[in-house]
């Protein structure tokens, strides 16, 4: 079992849900069940998938949740990139977002390459 609040890769999704929520308040209110539900829910399911994914109880099992995190991480991007077409916000903030959740991916892939290692 891995102890999931000391892992860096929590400790910045969890801040990255918290810029998530500050650029999708900036989007128009008529989206407050579309795009900006979508980018939320997809962004706190990356910190929620590696907490659970840390007690599944091996290392296989964290590698399948660390999975789904990284699959959300991309659907973050991919309505981030929507938003950037709409022009919902500003696209440099919405482009630091995109980079964190790629940082965040990159993140991920380096912790599952370390659990198969052992």
């Amino acid at each position: 079992m891995h102890k999931f609040r000391k892992l860096t890769v929590w400790q910045r999704s969890i801040t990255f849900v918290s810029l998530i929520y500050k650029i999708t308040s900036q989007f128009p209110k008529e989206e407050r069940f579309g795009l900006i539900d979508q980018i939320r829910r997809a962004a706190v399911s990356i910190c929620l998938n590696i907490a659970e994914g840390s007690g599944a109880g091996s290392d296989a099992e964290f590698i399948r949740f660390l999975r789904i995190a990284k699959r959300s991480a991309y659907e973050v991007i991919a309505a981030l990139e929507i938003a950037i077409n709409l022009k919902m916000a500003d696209k440099s903030i919405i482009n630091e977002a995109i980079n964190e959740a790629d940082e965040l991916s990159a993140m991920m892939t380096g912790l599952i390459k370390s659990l198969k290692a052992v």
